[in-house]
Formats: structure tokens, C-alpha cells, sequence
């Protein structure tokens, strides 16, 4: 998996929604885009996990306080990334007894 940045400029709406949180104990990641929003045109993809939002670690940051920190950032939001697994994850094995 690789990191990268993204600089979405401009007013909200970024085009994005995001899922988990360390209240739901699983990372911060995108969960959905907009068609031709900001954040699918700069190539953010669903399952991408969110490293930092405008220079603030998203380690540890609760659901609410990713959302609030992404709703405070009005000129451009700025984040790093981590890029989805491209390879699928193999499908569970039914177990007979």
C-alpha cells in the first residue's frame, strides 16, 4: 500500500463520505464519491484510508472529530492518504463438520 496527498481546493462540498472512526474501532476511510466530485477527480478511491486531515493526524480522531476538522477546512482540504489493497481479498471458506 502507498501513501499519497491530496489537495482539494475550493469551498465544500469535496465529494466525499466517510466510514469509521476510533469510536467504531476501524480506521477512517472513504466510504463513498460523488460522481465528478473533487475528491473523484483527484483520484481518491473508495476504501482509501484517511492518514491526516490538514496537517493533523487522523490516528485516533473520533468519526465527529474527522468530520468537524474536514468542515473546518474552507479554502482546500489537504490529507494523506493510504491506497486501497488493488488485490481482492479471497472470500471465506465454509467449514463443514
Amino acid at each position: 500500500m502507498s501513501n499519497y496527498s491530496v489537495s482539494l481546493v475550493g469551498p465544500a462540498p469535496w465529494g466525499f463520505r466517510l466510514q469509521g472512526g476510533k469510536d467504531f474501532n476501524m480506521p477512517l476511510t472513504i466510504s463513498s464519491l460523488k460522481d465528478g466530485g473533487k475528491a473523484s477527480q483527484a483520484n481518491v478511491r473508495i476504501g482509501d484510508v484517511v492518514l491526516s486531515i490538514d496537517g493533523i493526524s487522523a490516528h485516533g480522531m473520533t468519526h465527529l472529530e474527522a468530520q468537524n476538522k474536514i468542515k473546518g477546512c474552507t479554502g482546500s482540504l489537504n490529507m494523506t492518504l493510504q491506497r486501497a489493497s488493488a488485490t481482492p481479498k479471497p472470500e471465506p471458506v465454509a467449514v463443514q463438520k
